[in-house]
């Protein structure tokens, strides 16, 4: 592993990074790398020259500035032969990061269900999915690591009503029958880092809005959460992804987050970008906003919020964390061509090897 390599003073300020022997460094990023058909993602990452497109290359230079070990993507498009991870892993590549190791499997995004989920009598839409999504496939997720995955649990498939002490609203007997938990995936990968396994829970929690009285998607979010509550395992672990539930602000039910922050440490990652994002309905806001790790309008609820985490078991020595939203300059506009999230990274200690 090694010490991190830093791309100068402005990204250790923009980081608050400290210089650190050996750390571990996992982070969770959703790159809006999703598109509006199959294969588009594909045909996106594979143009070069004056046809390149400019959003991916600011998100390899998201993660050329951080480099993470091993990386967490939510809401990147699948595909059944895993071309689009591979083509983007070779970008990586060529811009230093090597990630030999790569997950992916069939989200629950974009899954037909043959339902009318949202009752508006024209089943087959989009919302109609297991997850939201116009294909199969549609903002999934995807593991790159330095480090040997395998194996991975699946919990997927798992359906909603099936969940101890779920909160799912009533729904029609076929409803019920057919929805799955997960809006988008749940694994449980296990990662061996210098001999030794570590365990990341991965996912990626529906918006807790967009629905009626029923509030449909923030109890779904609420348990998406939950569910890890009864599997967490007995070897360490990291818990990441998109959660999609900030504890102090926007909507949502916080409960389940604030009982899962009972068996992990909580780091806290900040960053300057955040901290500086003021104005408008962000004013009003209870979090601090160095937390946060979504840039979304500032002229119409919810603001700017915290909806990405990497939580490692309580335990784990935490070495630093930070939200990559640098202030300003050349870096900062980077982090907002890319996407409307930014990437979390938490160093761990962890015994040194290699890959």
């Amino acid at each position: 592993m090694g010490l991190k390599p830093l791309a100068g003073a402005a990204l250790i300020a923009a980081l608050g990074l400290a210089a650190q022997a050996d750390p571990l460094r996992i982070a969770t990023y959703s790159p809006d790398l999703s598109r509006d058909g199959p294969g588009l993602l594909l045909r996106d990452l594979t143009r070069s020259g004056k046809a390149a497109d400019p959003q991916i290359a600011a998100v390899v230079q998201v993660l050329r500035e951080t480099r993470p070990d091993i990386l967490l993507l939510t809401d990147f498009d699948w595909d059944y032969d895993g071309r689009a991870l591979s083509a983007f892993a070779a970008r990586l590549k060529e811009a230093g990061l090597d990630y030999p190791h790569r997950f992916a499997a069939r989200p629950n995004a974009g899954m037909e269900t043959g339902l009318d989920l949202n009752g508006n009598g024209r089943p087959g839409e989009a919302a109609d999915a297991q997850g939201y999504g116009e294909f199969t496939g549609q903002g999934g997720m995807a593991i790159l690591s330095r480090y040997p995955i395998g194996p991975v649990a699946d919990y997927s498939d798992r359906l909603w009503r099936d969940l101890p002490g779920q909160i799912m609203p009533p729904l029609p007997p076929d409803v019920a029958d057919r929805l799955r938990l997960s809006s988008s995936a749940h694994w449980d990968a296990t990662i061996t880092v210098a001999g030794r396994p570590l365990r990341l829970l991965a996912m990626a929690a529906t918006p807790p809005v967009f629905d009626g009285p029923e509030d449909m998607n923030g109890r779904r979010n609420h348990d998406e959460l939950a569910f890890w509550l009864g599997h967490l395992p007995d070897q360490p672990f990291v818990l990441a992804g998109n959660l999609n539930i900030d504890p102090a602000d926007g909507d949502g039910r916080p409960e389940a987050l604030a009982r899962i922050m009972a068996h992990v440490t909580d780091p806290r990652p900040r960053s300057a970008g955040g901290a500086a994002a003021r104005g408008g309905v962000n004013d009003r806001q209870k979090g601090d906003p160095a937390l946060d790790t979504g840039d979304w309008p500032d002229d119409k609820p919810p603001g700017n919020l915290r909806a990405d985490y990497v939580l490692p078991q309580k335990g784990l020595k935490v070495l630093g964390a930070g939200v990559f939203w640098p202030a300003g300059g050349e870096l900062a506009k980077a982090a907002l061509a890319a996407s409307a999230h930014r990437l979390v990274w938490v160093d761990l200690d962890w015994p040194a090897g290699q890959p």
